[in-house]
């Protein structure tokens, strides 16, 4: 069948004045050399340098390490959701370390079943009103 022919316009088939060339892109500018992504962006931010404070002065750490600070003194209090994420960071950044390693040090997994085997520690509560007993009125 020639082009000339009777060509059928319709789904999927565009007209021939319109068709890409042989060797012609759909995109021919393309994505612009240098733009960042998210992961390169999140990088560049957590290795920002900051001061916090600590101890009776500041101190300069990275974001990632501020963050990460934060994180083991809320563990460490007893909030169960940081306990929760250091555990689950920690056994998502040491399988790979572990992974030719089959033996675990005896001293780990005595801390993390101690840090598991502590309830978390919860806000002061008021104590709960109730009512007098009739033997307590008398």
């Amino acid at each position: 069948m020639k082009k000339d022919d009777q060509y059928l316009v319709g789904y999927s088939r565009p007209p021939v004045q319109h068709q890409f060339k042989p060797g012609q892109s759909g995109n021919p500018s393309g994505r612009p050399k240098g733009t960042r992504g998210f992961i390169s962006d999140l990088r560049d931010e957590l290795a920002e340098v900051v001061s916090i404070a600590e101890g009776d002065g500041t101190v300069e750490v990275t974001k990632q390490r501020a963050i990460i600070k934060t994180l083991v003194v809320q563990a460490v209090a007893g909030d169960a959701r940081a306990i929760a994420t250091i555990i689950g960071s920690c056994a998502r950044v040491f399988e790979e370390e572990e992974e030719g390693d089959d033996q675990q040090a005896p001293e780990d997994s005595v801390i993390m079943q101690e840090i598991l085997k502590r309830p978390p520690k919860r806000g002061k509560r008021a104590p709960a009103k109730t009512k007098p007993r009739p033997e307590e009125l008398s």
